[in-house]
């Protein structure tokens, strides 16, 4: 039996997939987790073989998730399934160490067979998927610029920097970790290409990402 830990923060959709999931007689779900902190904790007690876990999630999202859960087992199996089709989202996802990547709304056959795929160790990607990150694997190694779009919670974060607020205080305000606000933090960095928090602020604010 393939044992899977389904990560998803809408109930429904995760009742559905287990339904889907148990009705395979070689694969079986044992554990549910509603965010990435659920994640990595249940993936700590449960040692699961597949982990199937979305990507848009409060607190800690899918690719930290996947990221802290690949500190804990680098060999862990995780297929991404979300309904984001982003270059980058798709980039983070595969960078972070995942397996697979499927959209919502693929066919449950595709969904098993992701599943047994990267049990077996092999990867599979979605054919828009795979094409999107042939694309931008492309123009990276042909060293053309890519501008990379910040994320909603991104936005979110690098908004409530421009009135002031401190990592701790935006913690509050969006009700996620210290740690989570350090990592979008230094995501935009990275994507804004810049070295702190006021020239991020003052770049956002030249580009019309925020308002001053």
């Amino acid at each position: 039996m393939i044992r899977i830990l389904v990560v998803d923060d809408h109930p429904v959709v995760r009742e559905g997939l287990v339904a889907i999931l148990e009705a395979q007689e070689d694969l079986t779900v044992v554990g549910e987790a509603g965010d990435g902190d659920q994640a990595v904790q249940q993936y700590r007690d449960l040692k699961p073989d597949v982990v199937l876990m979305d990507l848009a999630m409060p607190g800690t999202d899918g690719v930290q998730a996947i990221q802290e859960i690949k500190r804990i087992d680098p060999n862990a199996r995780v297929v991404v399934l979300t309904a984001y089709d982003t270059d980058e989202r798709i980039l983070q996802a595969v960078q972070a160490g995942a397996s697979g990547y499927l959209l919502k709304g693929a066919p449950r056959e595709d969904i098993f067979r992701a599943v047994r795929v990267v049990y077996r160790g092999g990867s599979l990607l979605e054919p828009v998927v795979a094409g999107k990150l042939l694309n931008r694997m492309g123009d990276l190694l042909r060293g053309e610029p890519v501008e990379e779009e910040l994320t909603a919670r991104e936005l979110d974060v690098l908004t409530l920097m421009a009135r002031g607020l401190r990592n701790k205080e935006i913690a509050y305000e969006l009700s996620i970790t210290e740690r989570t606000v350090k990592f979008h933090a230094n995501a935009i960095y990275r994507k804004l290409d810049v070295s702190g928090r006021t020239e991020a602020v003052s770049k956002a604010i030249q580009r019309g990402l925020v308002r001053p």
